[in-house]
């Protein structure tokens, strides 16, 4: 259960937030002053403080210094009605993980509270590196018995003794951030911060304003300074996910950082020094990519000083058993008891060639738990093409697998190599929640194939052939505006393809 302690010397507010924050997942704390609180952190260890800014006594700032004193990796959001652009960067420049004005937006309150939980958990998690599993009391690790993941715990342990900047690749759900993870855990920078950034998660436009922060007027909208996750990261590990996708402009103040340690906000030309710890995954061929130049050459060789490379689930099938029982024991530890699986259900695991890797093997056995009427999970609960060990379900390197490149900026489903209808066993067409798994669990070993975009294509392919190019009708087919449907029509370039006018 996550804990979670209010500072704030108004009654009215410590009512507001029980009553926002009334889950049984969650254990509410509050304290009416920064002295209080101070007092309070070492009993309750909360994962996140919440602090006002204005109080008697010690004020926000002040309460946030000494809290950061006791334990740097403690969340701190800071609240205040006064808001200031002065107050909000030096509550940034001291560690604070955000800053939240009054009155609040509860949906926005409770987003950065679920995400700060998470920052939590992500620097609190110890990460077992050892391919034992006699400690039935952690909720990670990096398991694997096999010779090709015993390379990989030495790499971490050489790694975790020095400062180098590390490249981690391997097909998605392969557990590139988690090795991260163990690297940054047995480090000397283990008691600072670990920040973790997904750069195709991001959009182009806003990935550097993330990354480096932003001086007030940079663009429209920046309303005020702000602090980019490497100033807040400082003296700590940043892991930079998909590095792959990343923009040439992004990449060239990445390559400032990793030789000088110093860059500056967007829209400003002052330096700012960091001290920062660079871990970089990927699940695409940089070399290919740095031959096509789409990456540059000279930051791929200042990011590949030490690569780990992840192996595959189907290239390592003697640690699925390892791994089933770690999954098993870790969901039985949060579902209120432990399912057991039998020989036969184990061995259409092992034979699976698992297009999703680990993460894939996770969600299944969740899945078996759930539908398993038995204490054991048996074939029957596995999903039918793992059951018959579907063969359009194997999986190539990620460069193998790249979609035709065509004129459209979005891919065809029509062009997908895979054209099977998607059916239940019975031929009932599947709900929309069964065909968009089918799609995503598809599109994860098909690293360029872009499902969105893909689908929508298609959608309005389909309006438009429905009420025969009658623009209007498609628009309310889809719920959209005759405008809309026409920049759809223009981004996907498919006039020519229906004589759309």
């Amino acid at each position: 259960m996550d804990k979670v302690l209010l500072i704030d010397d108004e009654v009215d507010v410590q009512y507001s937030f029980r009553r926002i924050f009334n889950s049984p997942d969650l254990e509410l704390h509050t304290a009416s002053s920064g002295e209080e609180a101070l007092k309070m952190i070492p009993r309750i260890q909360p994962n996140l403080v919440l602090s006002d800014i204005r109080m008697a006594g010690l004020n926000g700032l002040e309460t946030l210094r000494r809290i950061r004193q006791m334990d740097p990796k403690l969340p701190v959001i800071l609240m205040t009605a006064y808001g200031t652009t002065q107050t909000a960067i030096e509550a940034m420049k001291l560690g604070a993980y955000d800053y939240l004005l009054k009155p609040f937006d509860v949906p926005r309150l409770k987003q950065l509270v679920e995400d700060a939980l998470r920052a939590a958990r992500d620097m609190s998690q110890v990460v077992v590196v050892q391919p034992q599993l006699e400690q039935q009391d952690y909720d990670l690790g990096v398991i694997g018995r096999s010779e090709s993941m015993q390379e990989v715990f030495k790499l971490i342990g050489q790694l975790a003794t020095s400062d180098a900047t590390a490249l981690i690749t391997g097909e998605s759900g392969t557990g590139k951030e988690l090795v991260a993870r163990a690297i940054y855990q047995n480090s000397r920078r283990a008691k600072e911060p670990f920040v973790a950034i997904n750069c195709a998660a991001i959009p182009e436009n806003l990935l550097e304003s993330d990354l480096f922060g932003h001086e007030r007027g940079a663009f429209t909208g920046a309303t005020s300074q702000r602090i980019g996750r490497f100033e807040q990261c400082n003296r700590g590990t940043l892991f930079l996910d998909e590095i792959g996708d990343m923009s040439p402009a992004t990449q060239t103040k990445i390559l400032r950082v990793l030789q000088n340690g110093s860059f500056e906000r967007v829209g400003g030309n002052t330096p700012v020094q960091v001290d920062v710890r660079i871990i970089a995954a990927t699940n695409k061929h940089l070399e290919e990519a740095v031959a096509r130049k789409e990456f540059r050459e000279d930051l791929f060789y200042r990011l590949n000083v030490v690569r780990i490379p992840l192996p595959p689930l189907r290239q390592r099938r003697g640690d699925i058993p390892l791994l089933v029982d770690y999954f098993l024991r870790k969901i039985g530890s949060t579902s209120g008891g432990q399912k057991s699986i039998s020989q036969s259900t184990l061995v259409a695991l092992e034979n699976f060639n698992w297009p999703g890797n680990v993460r894939e093997l996770e969600n299944c056995l969740r899945r078996a738990v759930v539908v398993a009427k038995s204490p054991a999970i048996l074939p029957s609960d596995l999903p039918l093409d793992i059951l018959h060990n579907n063969p359009s379900r194997i999986t190539t390197s990620p460069a193998s697998t790249a979609l035709p490149p065509t004129e459209i900026q979005a891919p065809s489903l029509s062009n997908a190599p895979i054209r099977q209808p998607i059916t239940a066993s019975v031929g009932v067409p599947l709900d929309l929640t069964e065909v968009s798994r089918w799609l995503f669990r598809w599109a994860q070993s098909h690293s360029d194939f872009k499902i969105i975009p893909a689908i929508e294509r298609e959608l309005v392919i389909e309006a438009l052939k429905e009420t025969q190019g009658n623009q209007v009708q498609a628009a309310r087919m889809l719920g959209i505006t005759r405008a809309t449907l026409r920049k759809r029509i223009d981004k996907f370039a498919i006039r020519k393809e229906l004589n759309v006018t």
